[in-house]
């Protein structure tokens, strides 16, 4: 196809500041619609739900859901059955089941799923990986810290079930991590904070070991206030402490800045969507999500005062 005409599902903040301006800025897109309850964008075809897109609507050739994981399976399973390529908001589900169901939906189909993870395409962690292919490591530390109020403002999903609470940023870290390290690694203790009105955590303190014992230790935290977030990961090697920090977008090595770059995350998620397109091929990567899974399975928690009212 020449150009793909794209529909986005749930037009929130994040659609709004990300996935529509990098589908305006990608040749290779036509914004044809949105499907949104709350929201609507002008000289674009709107509707109320995605089944409402589907019957009513111009000709599409992909969706990009950018709803509550919650949601999110049963609107992919409908647009794959209507012969719609798929790209997931992280995370890909509300568990790792669901997004095996719809790992088999999209072969069958014959559809593309892409199961996105933003900051992946950060501009220094490919970078980061090639520096660290070379290097002993030794241990890594993770500090991911956030106002929620800023970043999740009014949403309450994120403290339901399947919302993730301090995962929904901490998800970030751990697929850049689970990027540039040359092993898979696994958990071996969790502390959750619970608010007392909440069912997700505010707080969360990780470690990990790999296959060799090397330590991962991670804290991510929604109540950071009246500072600029802390988004840094730290990697202690034979050759010095290699630190991204913004994300993802700044690589300094023993305190040293080597590399910076603009913000590129979601229209690398676009390219890469664009070119799984061509290809016929699908991209559902897991290892991110597995890690939240089991840290709210296995976790230790513990209630802490009540944060959002």
């Amino acid at each position: 196809m020449d150009v793909i005409r794209l529909a986005i599902v749930g037009y929130g903040k994040i659609a709004r500041d990300q996935h529509h301006p990098a589908i305006d800025a990608n040749d290779s897109y036509r914004l044809s619609a949105v499907a949104s309850r709350n929201a609507e964008v002008a000289n674009t075809a709107n509707f109320e739900s995605l089944d409402a897109l589907l019957k009513e609507g111009p000709t599409i050739d992909a969706v990009s859901l950018c709803t509550p994981a919650s949601v999110r399976t049963a609107q992919a399973r409908l647009a794959m059955a209507h012969g719609k390529h798929v790209m997931l908001e992280k995370p890909p589900g509300a568990t790792l089941a669901e997004i095996e169901t719809l790992r088999e939906d999209a072969h069958r189909c014959g559809v593309t799923l892409f199961a996105s993870w933003h900051s992946r395409h950060a501009y220094c962690v490919a970078p980061a990986r090639r520096w660290l292919a070379t290097r002993k490591i030794r241990r890594v530390d993770i500090e991911w810290k956030e106002d929620v109020r800023v970043w999740h403002p009014g949403q309450a999903w994120i403290w339901e079930p399947g919302g993730m609470g301090v995962f929904d940023p901490g998800i970030n870290a751990l697929s850049i991590v689970t990027a540039i390290l040359p092993r898979p690694f696994h958990l071996t203790d969790a502390e959750l904070q619970m608010p007392g009105n909440c069912q997700t955590p505010i707080a969360a303190s990780l470690d990990f070991v790999d296959g060799v014992n090397m330590p991962i230790h991670a804290e991510f935290d929604f109540r950071q206030t009246g500072t600029p977030p802390i988004w840094e990961i730290h990697v202690d090697t034979d050759e010095g402490r290699l630190t991204l920090s913004e994300g993802g977008s700044r690589l300094s090595i023993d305190g040293e800045e080597v590399d910076a770059g603009p913000d590129v995350e979601y229209p690398g998620l676009y390219e890469r969507f664009a070119s799984l397109i061509q290809k016929g091929e699908s991209d559902v990567d897991v290892a991110p999500f597995r890690h939240v899974a089991d840290a709210l399975m296995l976790g230790q928690r513990r209630t802490v005062e009540d944060f959002i009212e």
